[in-house]
Order: C-alpha cells, then structure tokens, then sequence
C-alpha cells in the first residue's frame, strides 16, 4: 500500500499535474486489488477531487486551484522580496 501511496502522491504533487490541475492513475500489476481500493474509497472521500473512471482502467484526479492557498503564497512571496528589497 505504501509504495502506491507514495506513487500516487509524487503524480498528484507533480509540478504538470498542479498547473494542469489533473492527473491519471492506473492500477499496476504491482497494486493488491484491495491496495487499489482503499486508495480510491481515501480519494473519494477527498471533497477537493473529481474522480473519473476511465475506459482503460485508470482512474483521473480532477481539483480546482485553492484559492485561499495561492493567497497565502502570494503573501509569503512578496513579504520575501519586501526582505530581499536594499534598504537604500
């Protein structure tokens, strides 16, 4: 179970995934059936993801940008530069 957590997670946190706001999982030969399901029922109890079946077999992640997260970046970047900003 770990090492498809840890696959799925690295796929979601890619920087494409997060501008595309999507991304598509399968299931691999390595996955227990009972592995896959329990990522999924935790995914879809996840009220920020869409969750799609696909045709083939796997399984596409769909969010919307967190407005409230961009904020606060947005915050934290530009207090940085105010730091970074000579003082003459």
């Amino acid at each position: 179970m770990e090492r498809l957590v840890l696959r799925a997670s690295s796929m979601i946190n890619h920087p494409l995934a997060q501008t595309q706001r999507w991304v598509t999982i399968h299931q691999l030969d390595t996955d227990s059936d009972q592995d896959w399901d329990e990522l999924l029922s935790t995914l879809s109890e996840t009220p920020e993801i869409e969750i799609t079946f696909c045709d083939d077999g796997g399984v596409m992640l769909r969010w919307e940008r967190d407005d409230e997260q961009l904020n606060s970046l947005a915050r934290e970047e530009n207090a940085e530069m105010e730091e970074e900003t000579a003082p003459f």
